[in-house]
């Protein structure tokens, strides 16, 4: 017997709360959650709280006027700046890529549990309560935060412990009298690194049309002209755009309108969640594709062989980390001590052209770099090379040797 939406909610039995901290974002589920944390739970108090990460003043006044229409007010804790000088520098540093997605939301998704968290516990809240259905990765980043910052408190996740899926919340928002403003099914999250679209709910027949776009534009639609920039690094970190001095926000901001205009930012991929599960998803990020692919350059330019070769497992294990959910893991503490030591000398100015989703390297220049054509051109009489004819002997040496036990092992095998 299947069973209606409104059957799950009445017949799942729920923990006794009294006063609930819940991350809102005025989204589908966190606005359900309000009512099911009213109607079904009993909540004494609710307790919405929405932190302010970059997804854009817009998409925060529209939570609270939905949250208006929910009968709730919603505190309002701003970690712009903390996100963007705290985790997003760490991010970039790391190259910060899992599998192809330029890490953001799993990052996000945490800064707001350990927010929330803390202030459920400042307010003597005895619960947590979040919006997470059971398929994807945000519950277990956020529930992993939330036993960080206040292991005592009970934590609620409604969409998940009610088993519901997608249609059945939409029939539960119209029940309740739940504003819906979802333009495509599974929403979208926003911050100024990267935009998800849709998570989850994406299949490989799905056509995404061009209005979806926040700054990407198809590159059939980009403008003929090529853009050229110039970017400055200091100690692995934009901090100039052409010429001119900015703060990171601002630099990254722009990056996404000028590369989104050019047809750069759009990824669409198949991704291995937490649970092994494989979805494809669609995400758009301007300024962290340019910015990662100058700054990798800019390390293969001036760290040497060894650390580049190091780093890269490090920064594997660094997005992998994130994504799973384990910011404040101290293995990533000691990740993020090693990739800052590397970065002191990742400094240097990239002249780069934008042009219909391509990212091209004009001209790079670098006071720390460790490319010096004097030394290694061919044209050069930098060192005498006949020093190198017994070297490459001895680094031949051991080749030479298994040839020799390949010949003998066949002698062996011929007298049998």
């Amino acid at each position: 017997m299947t069973l209606s939406a409104i059957e799950k909610v009445q017949q799942t039995d729920v923990p006794k709360v009294r006063k609930v901290a819940l991350a809102y974002s005025g989204g589908l589920d966190s606005a359900l959650c309000v009512v099911l944390l009213r109607e079904k739970y009993r909540a004494e108090e609710i307790v919405p709280i929405t932190v302010d990460v970059g997804q854009g003043e817009d998409e925060v006044q529209q939570s609270f006027s939905k949250a208006k229409i929910l009968g709730v007010e919603p505190i309002l804790i701003d970690a712009k700046d903390e996100f963007t000088s705290d985790w997003l520098t760490k991010a970039i540093r790391a190259n910060s890529s899992y599998n192809g997605y330029p890490v953001s939301t799993s990052m996000t998704r945490q800064l707001i549990a350990g927010k929330v968290a803390q202030k459920a516990v400042e307010l003597g809240c005895d619960a947590l309560a979040e919006g997470s259905s059971g398929k994807g990765n945000d519950q277990y980043r956020m529930h992993k935060v939330f036993k960080y910052f206040a292991p005592q408190l009970e934590i609620i996740v409604p969409v998940r412990d009610f088993d519901l899926t997608r249609t059945e919340e939409m029939e539960l928002c119209e029940r309740y009298g739940v504003p819906v403003t979802e333009i495509i099914a599974g929403g979208d999250d926003k911050t100024m690194w990267c935009r998800s679209i849709a998570s989850g709910g994406i299949t490989l027949e799905t056509e995404l049309p061009d209005d979806v776009w926040l700054w990407y534009t198809p590159p059939q639609k980009t403008p003929d002209q090529a853009t050229t920039l110039a970017i400055e690094f200091e100690a692995g970190l934009p901090v100039a755009l052409d010429g001119r001095k900015m703060e990171l926000e601002d630099i990254i901001n722009e990056l996404n309108d000028v590369g989104g205009r050019n047809g750069i930012g759009k990824i669409d991929m198949f991704e291995d969640g937490i649970m092994d599960m494989k979805s494809r998803e669609i995400y758009e990020a301007p300024a962290a594709q340019i910015i990662i692919k100058i700054h990798q350059d800019l390390e293969q330019f001036t760290l040497t062989k060894d650390e580049v070769q190091f780093k890269k497992i490090v920064d594997a294990q660094w997005a992998y980390k994130v994504y799973h959910g384990e910011w404040y893991h101290p293995l990533k503490a000691d990740l993020d001590a090693f990739i800052a030591q590397s970065q002191g000398v990742v400094n240097g100015t990239y002249k780069v052209q934008l042009y219909k989703g391509n990212v091209d390297i004009l001209e790079r220049k670098s006071p720390t770099g460790l490319f010096f054509p004097d030394v290694r051109s061919i044209s050069s009489a930098s060192f005498n090379q006949q020093l190198c004819g017994p070297t490459a002997q001895i680094w031949g040496l051991p080749f030479e040797l298994l040839a020799r036990r390949e010949q003998e092992s066949q002698k062996v095998g011929a007298a049998k």
